[in-house]
Order: structure tokens, then sequence, then C-alpha cells
């Protein structure tokens, strides 16, 4: 949520504060002072500079995707962030697309997890939203950027977006601008940056499935013709609307909820009333959303959920350099 001036303005001396903090916090891990740990296994950190969504979770789905194509055994180490129990809304989604194919380490302590979880035998551990998780070491660390959201001159939190100065960048072992076309001509900007582990990752849309209706992907079409009340409740919510007016699916109305909202049945009530009120004919949603629903009931009216796949480019070159940077870090892992 970008803050109006003034609120920004009232919030910098907090946010100098938290910024000493951060830098303190990151100078005590560099010096040794806070131990960071290190696995047997592979670790593939991705994660993001910023509050709200990036595409963390599609990214952690590709690459356990190619993994499991390769043949490998896959474990995800997560936080379990505003989760119950050994869960969450990000995890379910996970589970859901990936099924019984992955492991998971769930909880605050990622290390211990991953301990447990090496002795079931992993080939790789992906480490969900871990670019702050200085606890635990990892092999290569992947920095998610927003290509709609250029950092500039954002500032750290409260008063702004960012989790650290722009600074910490230079912990990246690739960058990945996603959402890059919605930005006129990121793509062909990072391709001029030669010689940096720089690339691009657009959404896109696989298509929509029925809340409640099982597994089956329908297309565009098969969903009718709209127009569509679309609600959510993620870190980025704009950039979902954004998403669907790309892809061209009418829209009667949209409503945005906080990040991992789970709704209750008077809102529900609500959005029925407002998507009646609009003429939509059916709703749309976010698969993380379709998570936080329970058995929430609209009525007649029908929910899609947009099930959305990340295209990165150059998709070979992205593969070859995170194997690259699993083989160069292997003399770290040698532990007796």
């Amino acid at each position: 949520m970008i803050l109006p001036p003034i609120l920004r303005w009232l919030m910098w001396p907090l946010s100098l504060v938290y910024g000493i903090a951060v830098r303190l916090r990151l100078w005590l891990y560099a010096r040794g002072t806070f131990e960071t740990k290190r696995l047997r296994t592979p670790v593939i950190s991705v994660g993001n500079l910023t509050v709200g969504g990036t595409g963390k979770t599609p990214m952690v789905i590709w690459l356990a995707e190619r993994f499991l194509a390769a043949g490998k055994r896959v474990a995800i180490l997560s936080r379990g962030y505003k989760g119950s129990g050994e869960t969450s809304d990000e995890i379910e989604m996970i589970r859901y697309r990936l099924h019984d194919r992955v492991l998971f380490g769930v909880g605050v302590n990622r290390y211990e997890q991953g301990s447990r979880l090496e002795q079931q035998g992993v080939d790789v551990f992906l480490l969900d939203d871990g670019y702050q998780h200085l606890p635990l070491a990892r092999d290569v660390n992947l920095l998610l950027l927003d290509a709609a959201q250029p950092l500039g001159r954002e500032m750290l939190l409260p008063a702004g977006r960012l989790r650290e100065p722009v600074s910490a960048m230079s912990r990246a072992s690739l960058l990945v601008f996603t959402r890059s076309e919605t930005s006129a001509g990121a793509s062909a900007a990072i391709g001029k940056m030669q010689g940096y582990p720089v690339f691009a990752a657009a959404t896109r849309l696989l298509g929509f499935r029925r809340l409640g209706g099982g597994v089956p992907v329908l297309t565009r079409a098969e969903i009718g013709a709209g127009p569509f009340m679309v609600f959510c409740g993620i870190g980025n919510p704009r950039a979902f609307f954004l998403d669907l007016q790309n892809w061209q699916i009418p829209v009667a109305g949209t409503k945005a909820f906080p990040d991992h909202h789970r709704y209750t049945a008077g809102e529900v009530e609500a959005l029925a009333q407002a998507a009646g009120a609009a003429g939509a004919r059916a709703f749309v949603t976010t698969e993380k959303d379709a998570q936080n629903l329970g058995e929430a009931r609209f009525g007649e009216m029908p929910v899609f959920v947009a099930v959305i796949d990340l295209e990165i480019s150059p998709e070979a070159v992205f593969w070859e350099a995170i194997q690259a940077q699993i083989v160069a870090q292997a003399p770290s892992r040698m532990v007796d």
C-alpha cells in the first residue's frame, strides 16, 4: 500500500530507525556474530526487497516443476506467514499445484526443518520468501523485482515499501524482473545488460479453474463472456486487476482486501450483492484467495480462479545459471 505524502513524511523518522536496525543486523551476520548455518543439500532462495507481491510463489512453483521434471526430489521451506499450524494460504496453493510430489518444511527455524527433511532424502530445497532469512545459507539467491514498480526513491518501512536498502541487491546471485510485460521496453533493456545475471519474467494466464469444481483448467471461452466481479486479498491487487485487463477479461467491478485475507460469510454476501448490482455474471479471483474462502457460498454465481504461470526469458540461460551456481557452491557444502 502506498501511503499519502503527509503520512510518509510523518513516518520518515521511523524509517530511519528501521534502517539502522536492518543495517546493524546485516553487519552482525557479515562479521559472524549471528550464525548462518548451511544444509548439506543445495538451497535456492526466492525473495524480494519490498512488501507486497512480486511473484515469489509462482517462481517457487516454476522451479519445483523444473527440478521435478529433471527427476529431483524437491522440498520447500517456508515460514508459513499468517498461517495456522504447519500451513498457510501460499503453502496450500503450492500444494494444490504440485500435490504430493514435494515435501514441505514449515516453521520459523528453516534450518531445523531442512535438517529433518534431509533424513528423508532431498536433492534441492526451495526457500520461499527467503531473501531476508539470513540464518540459513543458500547456494542461489534469487531476487525478484517488480518491473511495474521501480524502486527509484522508494523508502524503507514503514514510510515506504522497502524491507532493506536497495544496496542489499548486491547479495543476489540472479535478478529477475517480474511483470516485465507491463513495462514497455523492460525485456529489451534487460537484454542489453550483457554480463549481468538479469532475467525477465512475464505473467502468463494458463486458464481458469472453477471453485469447488475440481482440477480441470478451463479456457477463456469456457468461462463465458462475463462481465466478471473481481476480488482478491494479495500483496499487489492492482497487478492482478491489470493482468485481467491485459488478458481482455471484461470486468464489472473490483474489490481488494488485505494480503492473506480470510473471508467471512458477511463479506461473501456483500460481494454477491455488489456483483449483482454491477451486472456481473460470475466472479474471478486468485489461486491464493481460493485457499482463504473456506466453505464460502456465493449462491448461483460461479467463482473462477485464475491459474497463472511465469514465462522467463531467456529460459534456457536462466536454468543453466541456476545449475551453474549450485555447482559453484558445492565446496561450501562439504561438511563433516
